[in-house]
């Protein structure tokens, strides 16, 4: 019986792998125009970690998580999101003393849930999130939201949806929360399992409920925004302020809420609206968490941030059509004819990469027809042929695949022919 890959991951190919590279290196340069820095986590932390940090009412928490023991009975826990190790990588590491504030910070990298596998959904997948710590100012989730919708946009998708939304402060959820216990508390029951244990816990996570999101009292459970103090109000207003005046459109859902219980004020969803993208139409999302740095034993630094799945991203792209620039040609491709002409290809292939220019021969000892289709699947740019007559006198023939055109070359200028020619 032969080995096959577990469900819920997929093998990432020559020939699709480059679209990954080509929207991480995306990613890296927009992060770079607003300096934000790198930041590699472990890919298992303490379990510990994510029930403090993403809360142990939540989906993933409670139903997706690999959780494992090592041989020292230590209970570890496969990342299934990137805010709680950047956070603890934060307070360990005591960035929060840097003098350079607030810390900014970027990750890619794999995250893991057990979910039932879907279009666009694995139980390994890859996110790209960034990380604000250290400030409360407004401008801050601005910029956090402006740079999640740039790099959407930079990457030519154009039917994407800001909705937007507050939880406001503690004391505005507190009363917010109260009012959602007082509003399904009577009819708890008619509710699955999950609700009826979040109601005292976290009523909030309630109105996240895929189960019962068509019950009747869902449509009138009483919104945040009804609850939002004055401060509240004041900040959730300049956020959008600054959003309209950088032109960045948004919907106020009051609706929304996020999967995670470290959320406060500002919270955000984007969604794509191409036609045939799928049901499930959020491409990524955030929003602040002020008091998650303390929770997790750091000082009381607020933060925001965001994440967005690749494989996502990658759906959203192909329900718009848009092709990404990744086409690679390799710059040249050596046809080799006989036992001498071979060994010199070698020695030419390595002096060719070593000037910094892609290129490859034929390793199968197959006939020039064959190595010349080679050269065409391999969409190189060049076609350097040497036989033994070529050696004889110490040249070889160069013929550029768009133009056809063919040159003779000495073998002591090919090296630095090529390189001007190709880069």
């Amino acid at each position: 019986m032969s080995i096959q890959i577990p469900r819920g991951t997929q093998d990432i190919l020559p020939g699709t792998v480059e679209l990954w590279q080509y929207i991480e290196e995306q990613a890296r340069n927009i992060c770079r125009r607003y300096n934000y820095k790198e930041i590699r986590t472990p890919i298992f932390e303490h379990t510990e970690l994510f029930l403090r940090g993403v809360g142990d009412t939540t989906d993933i928490v409670q139903k997706e998580m690999y959780t494992f023991e090592d041989r020292g009975e230590r209970s570890l826990t496969l990342r299934p999101e990137g805010t709680a190790s950047v956070v603890r990588s934060y307070v360990e590491n005591k960035m929060y003393g840097d003098a350079s504030q607030p810390t900014k910070l970027f990750y890619i990298g794999p995250m893991f849930r057990y979910e039932r596998p879907q279009s666009g959904r694995y139980r390994q997948f890859v996110q790209f999130g960034i990380e604000a710590i250290g400030s409360n100012d407004p401008a801050i989730d601005a910029e956090v939201i402006a740079l999640a919708m740039e790099f959407y946009k930079g990457l030519g998708l154009k039917n994407v949806k800001l909705m937007l939304n507050s939880l406001g402060d503690t004391e505005s959820r507190q009363a917010h929360r109260q009012a959602l216990v007082n509003h399904f508390e009577p009819r708890i029951q008619e509710f699955c399992s999950d609700c009826q244990t979040r109601l005292h816990k976290n009523p909030l996570r309630i109105l996240d409920c895929k189960k019962d999101r068509n019950h009747e009292l869902m449509k009138t459970a009483p919104s945040i925004t009804e609850y939002l103090n004055e401060s509240s109000q004041v900040y959730y207003e300049k956020v959008q302020e600054l959003l309209t005046l950088v032109g960045i459109p948004f919907e106020k859902d009051p609706n929304l809420v996020r999967g995670l219980d470290y959320y406060q004020h500002t919270v955000f969803e984007i969604m794509s609206e191409a036609e045939g993208f799928g049901a499930i139409t959020t491409l990524s999302g955030g929003g602040r968490y002020n008091g998650l740095v303390q929770e997790i034993g750091g000082p009381e630094e607020p933060g925001i941030g965001f994440a967005l799945s690749i494989e996502r991203l990658l759906m959203a792209l192909q329900a718009e059509k848009i092709e990404l620039p990744v086409l690679q040609k390799m710059d040249c491709y050596v046809v080799a004819l006989g036992e001498k002409a071979k060994d010199q290809a070698a020695k030419l292939l390595f002096d060719l990469r070593k000037a910094g220019l892609t290129c490859d021969k034929d390793y199968q000892d197959r006939k020039v027809k064959a190595q010349f289709k080679a050269a065409d699947r391999a969409s190189a740019k060049f076609v350097a042929v040497l036989g033994e007559d070529e050696l004889e006198r110490n040249i070889i023939n160069v013929k550029d695949m768009n133009t056809g055109q063919q040159e003779e070359v000495g073998l002591d200028l090919f090296v630095s022919y090529l390189a001007e020619k190709a880069l």
